[in-house]
């Protein structure tokens, strides 16, 4: 498709136009958002106590644009702690009602709130007394007068220059749902190791790893006793390839022996020493729980490649920077 340009206009002035047609359409959101914000109140409270009081799932439906959206608020909600998937309203007309049971809670999203591809699901709700979450930008419309709940979107214009694309209230639609969804995680009180469990994979999920998910244990933790002669403790830093050993006194760590430790002490007949007099008392260590970018952090921060991983005093683990940066926590 070709764009007719008037005669004389030049590429630096169509830049223009696209960059003031774009800020024309953010801050009309931005409106429309500040908008909504305003105007949350007791129907957003009642929303959320019926979603907290669901023993089932949330079921997020919508048709088209509004469809799109609801998929998104199901996997949002999903993904921080609040059990939801999304439902056709026209595959439910066809059997996938049955997705939808007692002890469920239902948003249906339709902006003029008239959509009947929803009927079914509506109708459905109604008769097996499901709470119905309505989310729509009229109030007197079919939606809203049958939900148990109606959140009315703020009457503002489409950013699309006529009026007609769903762009502002597929927006709100967004937000609401985003609202609700991180109202709910805070009241379930959902953490960092919540969020985890529901993603493993990616890179939110490696900056989720802890320190325990990436240490050596049991056998692979180099360590040694006070009065471990040197030759020895040279043949468990070679053994065990972490470049370092700890030492252990009573089941707990008082130093470590790091090749640094190792030069410092080459002129001074080395391997007729002990462990003792080589090692460097009070090492650092980190908490088998600690986030493993945090452990990294401290290893640039002190410029050290090993870290013993300490549960109550014990050495449980042995954490190398090369295991942190292969795993794509940095």
């Amino acid at each position: 498709m070709t764009i007719d340009v008037p005669d004389g206009t030049s590429s630096a002035d169509i830049a223009c136009a696209d960059i003031a047609c774009a800020r024309r359409v953010l801050k009309a959101e931005a409106v429309a958002l500040e908008a909504l914000s305003e105007s949350l109140g007791d129907a957003f409270v009642a929303a959320l106590q019926a979603l907290a009081g669901a023993s089932g799932r949330v079921v997020v439906s919508g048709m088209g644009k509004s469809g799109h959206v609801a998929r998104k608020i199901a996997a949002t909600m999903a993904s921080t702690g609040t059990p939801a998937f999304f439902v056709h309203p026209g595959e439910a007309s066809h059997g996938d009602l049955g997705m939808i049971m007692p002890g469920d809670a239902v948003v249906a999203l339709s902006n003029s709130g008239e959509t009947p591809e929803l009927g079914d699901i509506v109708a459905y709700a109604k008769r097996f007394e499901i709470p119905l979450i309505g989310i729509t930008s009229r109030a007197g419309s079919t939606l809203a007068q049958a939900a148990n709940v109606a959140l009315i979107l703020p009457t503002v214009p489409e950013a699309c220059p006529m009026g007609l694309a769903p762009t502002t209230s597929t927006t709100l639609m967004l937000a609401l749902g985003d609202a609700l969804a991180v109202a709910l995680l805070e009241r379930k009180g959902f953490t960092a190791a919540d969020f985890k469990v529901f993603h493993p994979g990616g890179k939110l999920g490696q900056r989720l790893l802890k320190a325990a998910d990436l240490m050596h244990g049991g056998d692979g933790v180099p360590l040694v006793a006070p009065d471990t002669n040197m030759t020895e403790v040279l043949l468990v830093m070679t053994q065990k390839r972490m470049g370092c050993a700890g030492v252990v006194e009573n089941n707990r760590l008082i130093g470590i022996i790091t090749d640094g430790d190792l030069r410092r002490h080459i002129q001074s007949d080395l391997l007729a020493q002990h462990a003792r007099t080589v090692m460097s008392a009070s090492p650092k260590t980190v908490p088998p729980s600690m986030l493993a970018a945090e452990a990294l952090r401290i290893m640039n921060a002190k410029a050290i490649t090993t870290l013993f991983v300490v549960d109550d005093g014990r050495p449980v683990g042995v954490l190398h920077v090369h295991d942190l940066l292969r795993s794509g926590v940095a």
